[in-house]
């Protein structure tokens, strides 16, 4: 008899199940595509939010959303942090003026504060207060219970994107912040070394009269090229 080791029958193969494909005509895709885009193209980055509160649940259901973000090797490394506590957000806000007083006094390049100028953006972020949540978004290295992740930046990214076309789908705006360097977000949302922040993004209604800079967005054929 011969007996047949692993190696001769090459590795395991993982389990499967099969796959659940959307049906959809030629038609009701380019529908649905035209849809969609018609809704995302009036997100905007909203910096005056309405403290009231937010509907039950969505914020779980935008996070489960973007938890189903491909991810490198399936780790799934990332981590969302919901601050609604006043006085973390306060905590939040004051740490992260720190550090943007110095990026815009004397880490920025005269450059990259002149792109910013007509953002009207400046050290102050009040918005990290009055937003009724804010989601702080972690990057999950290799640690003590979390495996090595690959393609990580790209990973996190996303399912961010994912988390902000499902708020906006429900109706809320938002805002992602990146403070640098981030590390003093660990300590506000009381997270391990491993974990490292990625984006902060403020939650809510937009506040009544609330508006946004007059910008446009590039064309199709500055932004596609097909071959």
């Amino acid at each position: 008899m011969v007996h047949t080791t692993q190696s001769d029958q090459g590795p395991t193969p993982h389990p499967t199940v099969p796959l659940r494909p959307m049906r959809v005509t030629a038609q009701q895709a380019e529908e649905r595509a035209e849809t969609f885009h018609a809704l995302m193209e009036r997100r905007r980055t909203v910096r005056d939010f309405d403290p009231g509160p937010l509907p039950d649940g969505v914020l779980e259901w935008a996070v489960r959303t973007a938890s189903t973000a491909p991810s490198g090797a399936h780790v799934q490394p990332w981590r969302f942090v919901v601050l609604t506590d006043p006085a973390r957000k306060r905590r939040l806000r004051e740490a992260a003026e720190a550090e943007e007083r110095e990026f815009y006094g004397r880490r920025a390049s005269d450059e990259w504060l002149e792109a910013l100028a007509p953002l009207g953006t400046d050290a102050h972020k009040p918005f990290l207060e009055t937003a009724p949540a804010v989601i702080v978004v972690f990057e999950v290295h290799k640690g003590p219970r979390t495996p090595r992740p690959y393609y990580t930046k790209e990973s996190v990214g996303i399912a961010v994107g994912f988390l902000l076309a499902t708020l906006h789908q429900a109706g809320l705006a938002t805002l992602t912040h990146t403070p640098s360097p981030m590390r003093f977000l660990n300590e506000v949302c009381e997270r391990p070394a491993e974990e490292r922040g990625a984006y902060v993004i403020p939650v809510g209604y937009p506040a009544p009269g609330a508006r946004v800079p007059d910008l446009r967005r590039k064309p199709l054929d500055e932004v596609m090229i097909v071959l």
